[in-house]
């Protein structure tokens, strides 16, 4: 989609133009004028698609001009920009077809969701609404990186679907090692650093790709680097991710800070990993606290207690009544298969796929996906390469 911008702000016009960039389709911001009245003056040869109005300067005849501009490309979408509080102006704006009013400085959140109202309204299909599924640990060790990595290999696998994983992790991030041994073109910073140049084919030009459909973005090797990454870059990369995949798989690690933040807030799930031990306990109740305070909602968090022992003398119910939180799933604590996988930089299933832990894996796909139990079972028997009477 073509856009015409009508603002005097050249920063504005370089900031629109690099979020529309990021969309799928882009959207391009060819074309700009500094008034409405210019704008009619020097009609485009070619009518644009959507029509981006700033409206900071307030002059008095602006209401009559987009009227009138309104009329000029009567096929076009249009967005108004505004810093002020003009409720006449408006009224009319509305009355002359505009339905998309945002505030400036511009909120980059509510306006790629104006534009996905506007591409609706205009007919532009979306590629793929991919779900953000985020593992992040309790404690360090309790093993969210190999879940989430091994996690991604089983759902692009089993369940034969585009999976992205992303490695969030600030400092000494090493994702991409539990499932490859490929060393990484591109990581997470180099891609902040072309943000611009963000689309569904530079994406995947910049992953480790571990299978045909399970892709690594992984982070950067120099933990200096990771300050190239800024929240908006999140936001560009994940809009882009979920037209483009059907799940993306965030590796948060420990940290909360702006970054992870507000990866966090675009996910569908959280995944918060721990064990079955007090310091664990302790940490987890901690980060449920923060998700409270940020307002996440209690059905979007979702526990998972790896390394998992029955018997022991701390119980999933004790868990439960703890934290105040149910455990959805739990991964047994199977040493040797783990260990293996970790330390080869295979994933589990591929290298153990009779083992404990690929068969928990498996199980934590079903439960994500909602596949029924007979689909289920016959991917259990590609997989193992088995009968049911194996079993």
């Amino acid at each position: 989609m073509k856009a015409l911008l009508i603002s005097q702000d050249s920063l504005l016009f370089a900031e629109l133009a690099s979020q529309g960039a990021a969309r799928v389709p882009p959207l391009n911001v060819a074309n700009s004028r500094v008034s409405m009245r210019e704008a009619l003056d020097r009609p485009l040869g070619e009518a644009p698609g959507l029509v981006l109005v700033d409206a900071t300067e307030g002059a008095p005849d602006d209401a009559d001009l987009l009227e009138r501009l309104a009329r000029q490309y009567p096929e076009a979408q249009f967005m108004l920009l505004t810093s002020q509080h003009q409720p006449e102006f408006l009224i009319r704006a509305m009355r002359a077809g505009v339905r998309e009013v945002l505030q400036l400085p511009l909120v980059h959140r509510a306006f790629h969701e104006a534009m996905d109202r506007i591409a609706s309204a205009a007919g532009v299909a979306q590629l793929r609404e991919g779900k953000v599924l985020a593992f992040i640990a309790c404690k360090g060790g309790s093993g969210a990186t190999f879940i989430s990595t091994n996690f991604g290999y089983a759902l692009a696998t089993l369940a034969e679907k585009k999976v992205l994983l992303i490695d969030l992790h600030g400092q000494f991030g090493d994702a991409a090692l539990y499932v490859s041994d490929q060393k990484p073109a591109m990581t997470l910073s180099d891609v902040c650093e072309q943000i611009a140049r963000i689309d569904g084919p530079f994406l995947d030009s910049c992953l480790v790709h571990v299978t045909r459909g399970f892709g690594v973005l992984a982070a950067a090797d120099d933990p200096s680097q990771a300050k190239a990454a800024k929240p908006e870059h999140i936001d560009a990369i994940l809009r882009v991710a979920r037209q483009h995949y059907d799940y993306i798989v965030l590796d948060v690690g420990r940290q909360i800070d702006a970054v992870s933040l507000r990866a966090l807030d675009s996910t569908d799930t959280i995944y918060p990993v721990l064990q079955l031990a007090l310091p664990d306990i302790r940490d987890a109740r901690r980060l449920l606290d923060i998700f409270r305070s940020l307002g996440y909602p209690l059905e979007t968090i979702r526990l998972i207690v790896n390394r998992y022992e029955k018997g022991g003398r701390l119980r999933l119910p004790d868990l439960h009544a703890a934290l105040g939180c149910e455990v959805v799933h739990t991964v047994p604590n199977d040493y040797v298969a783990v260990t293996d996988s970790v330390n080869q930089g295979v994933p589990v299933l591929e290298l153990s796929r009779a083992s404990a832990a690929a068969r928990s894996l498996a199980d934590l796909v079903e439960l994500v996906t909602a596949r029924r139990a007979p689909e289920t079972r016959g991917l259990l028997d590609r997989l193992f390469g088995r009968g049911e009477a194996d079993y």
